[in-house]
């Protein structure tokens, strides 16, 4: 509710690949500039396939990193670290606008049960968020992994964790006209592929959440289950289906979208701070 929403409007109504990310050794804020010129010297050097380049030397691709301090949920939690790669043209005037080419995004929010048990020199930020070309992400994982003793993983998303963001996302209360939420769903043990989409109105799904959910602000697996299982029997009622014995691969509502590859668009500023706080949360527990 403090954070600045201009500041984090650049994480909205983009597609983001997450990544969790171990706590950073020896990383330090009063570096960031200097963190720039060596990650942009690396990235210029792996473009040449390993020809040495000056740092400081005018290059193909600027790097600037910046700290973000709306992105937080707590005291105990770290600013965010903003990552961004621009493009310049040799032909264009040096007066022109850089073009941005690629960002990502180091957060924690809410992230105490990482934080706490950390030492001291270590920095945590577990959740990344990157949009872009991979081909970037790999270079500047590679890049932090080497300078700050790091290990970056590609955070899948479980079925059961998008059964959790469908209950939770449905139930979100909106002040504008809401789009439907769809839950897409993967047909394993055929011969060609097949995904089944099921779109529920959102007033719909709003009211069957608040049927089964008991106690507000507070959910429950127990409830998660009853939701879910609530749409299977409607869906199968009409169709004569089983979803159950599908695998859920992609939620998709007004609030934001999941797929089970770990890609994530957030739709709605208002649940920011909240999506990032389950997104953190995800992150940890892949690296504990």
């Amino acid at each position: 509710e403090k954070a600045d929403p201009q500041k984090t409007a650049f994480l909205l109504r983009k597609a983001w690949t997450l990544y969790s990310v171990s706590p950073l050794y020896g990383f330090r804020r009063a570096r960031l500039r200097d963190y720039a010129r060596l990650l942009g010297a690396f990235i210029a050097a792996e473009k040449q396939k390993g020809l040495a380049v000056e740092v400081g030397v005018e290059l193909d691709i600027k790097v600037a990193l910046s700290s973000l301090a709306d992105i937080r949920g707590s005291e105990l939690d770290q600013a965010a670290l903003l990552v961004q790669l621009f493009s310049r043209s040799r032909a264009s005037s040096r007066n022109s606008e850089d073009k941005p080419v690629w960002s990502g995004c180091f957060c924690s929010v809410f992230g105490d049960d990482l934080s706490e048990n950390v030492p001291e020199h270590f920095t945590c930020l577990p959740l990344f968020l990157s949009h872009g070309a991979e081909s970037y992400t790999s270079l500047v994982g590679s890049w932090f992994q080497k300078t700050f003793d790091c290990c970056f993983r590609r955070l899948a998303i479980s079925p059961l964790n998008l059964s959790w963001m469908a209950a939770m996302w449905a139930g979100c209360k909106l002040d504008r006209a809401a789009s439907a939420v769809e839950l897409v769903f993967s047909v394993p043990r055929l011969l060609q592929p097949l995904d089944i989409s099921y779109a529920i109105h959102p007033e719909d799904a709003k009211a069957l959440w608040d049927t089964v959910q008991k106690t507000p602000g507070e959910i429950t697996q127990e409830e998660v289950d009853v939701f879910m299982d609530c749409l299977y029997a409607h869906f199968h009622r009409h169709f004569k289906i089983h979803l159950s014995a599908a695998r859920l691969v992609k939620v998709s509502t007004a609030v934001a979208s999941a797929h089970c590859d770990g890609i994530v668009k957030i739709l709605h500023s208002q649940y920011l701070p909240g999506v990032l706080m389950l997104l953190t949360e995800l992150a940890i527990s892949q690296i504990q």
